[in-house]
């Protein structure tokens, strides 16, 4: 008799993107919009006030939809002051963030909150892209807390704040490089197939 083993394929994993928008959220012109709608999986935080820098409240509602919607694992696209919310967010414990893209992050000062728990060492791998006329963080901060993070810098030049108005609607690089992470994470992840040659089997 003629036996053959199975071959057994795992699934791929699901990596999400988890947009983080700063102050004002991101509107319909805006780089993480057009970056969500090339990612149908992806989801957006949400918050009540998008007027009010509430850090405890963009933080939570980061931990909130991670808790909501199912992932094997999430790469966050943060911009601005959704930015000092993640380093937040990984400060006091928050935890199923396994990279991120951050991008023109906000100087805490601005917003009276104290850089010592927004500067520590992100707890995933990160890249951050800064600009050097920047007005919301000045070029030589964006630097440092490029370093403390840990991150891997991508300096733009003359990019503004990299949002919409500075002509940041469409971003490939921006989309790219969070891909990147979601490959990163993804190939970690994902189990060997296991596949067994048949097996021949001869009843006696």
């Amino acid at each position: 008799m003629l036996s053959t083993v199975k071959t057994s394929i795992a699934t791929a994993p699901r990596v999400r993107m988890l947009i983080v928008p700063g102050l004002h959220g991101s509107g319909p012109d805006h780089w993480q919009t057009w970056l969500q709608a090339k990612e149908p999986d992806a989801e957006r935080i949400r918050v009540e006030d998008w007027g009010h820098a509430d850090l405890d409240r963009w933080a939570s509602a980061i931990e909130d939809t991670l808790q909501r919607h199912r992932a094997d694992a999430w790469i966050a696209v943060a911009h601005s002051f959704g930015c000092l919310a993640l380093a937040h967010h990984a400060a006091r414990g928050g935890r199923n963030i396994q990279g991120a893209l951050l991008a023109a992050p906000a100087a805490p000062e601005r917003f009276s909150l104290d850089e010592g728990q927004l500067s520590r060492p992100l707890p995933f791998p990160s890249t951050l892209v800064v600009s050097a006329n920047d007005p919301w963080m000045q070029h030589a901060d964006a630097l440092y807390f490029g370093r403390r993070w840990g991150s891997e810098v991508i300096d733009l030049g003359e990019a503004g704040h990299i949002n919409a108005s500075s002509g940041y609607g469409p971003w490939p690089d921006g989309w790219n490089w969070a891909r990147q992470h979601v490959q990163r994470v993804a190939a970690t992840l994902r189990p060997r197939e296991r596949a067994a040659a048949p097996a021949l089997g001869f009843a006696v």
